[in-house]
Parts: C-alpha cells; sequence; structure tokens
C-alpha cells in the first residue's frame, strides 16, 4: 500500500512553517490519540501515521530530502537514514513528542503525557551509537554486508538487565503496586477526566531492587564488545549516514536500546574519481595512438574493457562507457564512466627522436586548425549532457 503524502496527512503545504506544522500535528494527535479512541486500530494507526510525518516535516533536513525525493528520500532503506521508514511505534512517539502534548501547560498536559499500560517505561532509553565505515568503489558498486566490532553498552547478561542481584532481589513498586503508572483524577473544562501518569517512585518500571547486581552495579548493563553485521545498500556516498534500529546502546534499568548511526566513507581509488552516480577516468595516449588510431584496455569497476580510438583523437576527448558507473540508493539507472583523453608528452627525447619531431614540425598537417573539427572543452562537455 502506498504511503500517503505527508502534507496531506497534516493537512498543511509545503510552504507552511515549523511553527504552522507543529500546530497541525498536535490537532491530528489530539483528534487520534489512543486515549481518546481506546481499541480503535485505525485511529491508531492514524497517529502513528501523523507522528511520521511531523518527524520529517518537523526537521529541516529531512523535509528538504523529502520535498526533492518523496519517501524514498527519509527512507533508511534507501541509504539516508532519515525517516523511521514507517516503523515507529507508541513508545516511540511519546519519547520523542511528548512535549507537543503538554508545552502549553494547558488541562491535556497530564491527559496526553500520560500513558497506558501499553506504554508503560522499563528504563530510560540509550544512547545511540556512531561508527565510522570506509568502502571502496566497488563495494560501493556492489553493495556489501560488513562485519563491524563495536564497544558498547549491552545488556548485563547476570542479570539479564534487571539490575538486580537475583530474582529475590526485587520487589514490587509499593507506589503503583507494580503497574508502573499511577492514575489521577483531574478537572478540565470538559469535567472531571481520569489520566495516568509515570510512576514517580519506580520510573514506570513497577519494581524496585533491594540488592544490585555485582557486575553492572545496578544499571543493568554493562561495556562489551559486539561483532555487529552492517548491510549497506549499492551507491551509498561519502558523508551519507545509515541507522540500524536497536543496534545502540542498551538503555539503564532494561531500558530499549539506542540506534546504530553509521557515517559512510570513501577510500580513495588508485584509477577513479567520483562524480555522483558517474565515475572519470584519466586514459593516457601517445602521440602515434591518438593520431593513427588503436585499441586499448582500460579498466571499470567490474573488469577492463577495450575501446577503440579513432584516428585523430585529440586531448580533451571523453569517451563514454554507458552504465558503468554507480547505482542509486533512489533506484534510478546506473551512472556512466567518462574516460578522459591525455596525450602524453615525454619530458625527455633522445636525438633520433628530437630529428624526427623537427622534421614533423613545419609540416602543414600538424599545424593547429581551430574551428575545423576541433571542438573546446566545453563545447564537448555539452555534447555529452545533452
Amino acid at each position: 500500500m502506498a504511503k500517503r503524502d505527508y502534507y496531506e496527512i497534516l493537512g498543511v503545504t509545503k510552504t507552511a512553517d515549523k511553527s504552522e506544522i507543529k500546530k497541525a500535528y498536535r490537532k491530528v494527535a489530539m483528534k487520534y490519540h489512543p486515549d481518546k479512541n481506546p481499541d480503535d486500530k485505525a485511529a491508531e494507526e492514524k497517529f502513528k501515521e501523523a507522528a511520521e510525518a511531523y518527524e520529517v516535516l518537523s526537521d529541516a533536513d529531512k523535509k528538504a530530502r523529502y520535498d526533492r525525493y518523496g519517501h524514498a528520500g527519509v527512507d533508511p532503506q534507501a541509504g539516508f537514514g532519515g525517516g523511521r521508514g514507517g516503523s515507529m511505534n507508541m513508545d516511540d512517539i511519546f519519547t520523542h513528542f511528548g512535549d507537543i502534548f503538554g508545552d502549553s501547560g494547558g488541562p491535556f498536559d497530564s491527559f496526553f503525557r500520560g500513558s497506558t499500560s501499553s506504554r508503560r517505561q522499563t528504563g530510560q532509553k540509550g544512547a545511540n551509537l556512531r561508527i565510522k565505515v570506509s568502502m571502496t568503489l566497488e563495494e560501493i558498486a556492489n553493495g556489501v554486508t560488513k562485519k563491524i566490532k563495536v564497544k558498547k553498552q549491552s545488556t548485563c547478561s547476570p542479570c539479564g538487565g534487571s539490575g538486580a542481584k537475583d530474582k529475590g532481589s526485587v520487589s514490587t513498586c509499593g507506589t503503583c503496586n507494580g503497574s508502573g503508572y499511577v492514575r489521577q483524577v483531574k478537572s478540565t473544562f470538559l469535567g472531571q477526566m481520569q489520566t495516568t501518569a509515570i510512576c514517580p517512585n519506580c520510573n514506570g518500571s513497577g519494581s524496585q531492587i533491594t540488592a544490585k547486581c555485582s557486575t553492572c552495579k545496578g544499571q543493568g548493563r554493562s561495556m562489551q564488545d559486539e561483532t555487529i553485521e552492517i548491510e549497506i545498500p549499492g551507491g551509498v556516498e561519502g558523508g551519507m549516514q545509515l541507522s540500524m534500529r536497536g543496534k545502540g546502546n542498551a538503555g539503564p534499568n532494561g531500558g530499549s536500546n539506542g540506534d546504530l548511526i553509521i557515517a559512510i566513507e570513501e577510500k580513495p581509488h588508485e584509477h577513479f574519481s567520483r562524480d555522483g552516480q558517474n565515475i572519470m577516468y584519466d586514459l593516457f595516449l601517445n602521440f602515434a595512438d591518438a593520431a593513427l588510431g588503436s585499441s586499448v584496455e582500460v579498466p571499470t569497476l567490474a573488469k577492463p574493457v577495450k575501446i577503440t580510438i579513432p584516428a585523430g583523437t585529440s586531448a580533451g576527448k571523453i569517451f563514454r562507457l554507458r552504465e558503468k558507473g554507480l547505482p542509486s540508493v533512489q533506484g534510478y539507472p546506473k551512472g556512466d564512466q567518462l574516460i578522459n583523453v591525455n596525450i602524453w608528452t615525454p619530458k625527455t627525447l633522445t636525438s633520433e627522436e628530437k630529428t624526427m619531431l623537427e622534421g614533423m614540425r613545419e609540416m602543414d598537417n600538424f599545424q593547429p586548425k581551430s574551428g575545423k573539427g576541433q571542438r573546446g572543452f566545453f563545447a564537448r562537455m555539452k555534447e555529452y549532457f545533452e
């Protein structure tokens, strides 16, 4: 099923500023909030849909990518690491956007900040983990799976993340009786309204530790080495960031994991330079091959290929090998390999070579004839892009 347009979901135009987007999101979220629509799956999906739209449109960088590329521009699977690809759950929404519902101090403050048992928190979310991954152009051309060893906060094995010495070292919270939240009754302009809030005594865990785990000192996590398998799609670029949800640091006291942020770096290549999806190769010919024509072998990202050099080829001539470049993370056709011809000029000559060249110097056929079949660099580039 195709995703709906984010602007349509929030009911705003592309020219809407950040405050208008925030106001529109608040309105939609209030309408479809699960506490106002209990057991209504359709309303819950619209609530999540609105949160996903707001996450993108409230961020200037993500909004710019969405305006340019559509949903592909903010899809983590496309390599941007931008949006959440429709995978937001209720914990995400209330963790990241809870301020939307309570920033005015109005009567709905606790109502929207409160949670049902489905949103009970068991600890603080862990911090994101950032790493750099260096890739060759060959890896970028084909995509690659890399195994990376990282040092990160992981769930403590001896206590299973509980932070307790043993099972008998955990007791039920006396304030919330193990539910993780407390009920409150508030007066609003709609009358008396029952709300829920996270238990201030146990921070939503529903339990209290009486004796701490000796390994993690009650934190529920410890520093460990972990090998993570990362699938990187073809066509990524240096500076691009990918994200893997839940692969970051574990949260304290059984909290959920943060994300793993992967920053892409490109390794310099022996033969090629990159221009978007195209790759550039400098071919050096001697004067004889350029004047008489020849067949030469050039490298590509896959395997060497032979190209024909027509007689009379001049320096600056650009040959194109179609679709021998790089793929696009947005699924566009592959780029090309552009071969720029350079004429090799020796720095030292033997006496015999000098004699031969002196004899050619004054010959009419070796005199430059500008404008007669010889095009400049900009004309050749214009022809290529047309």
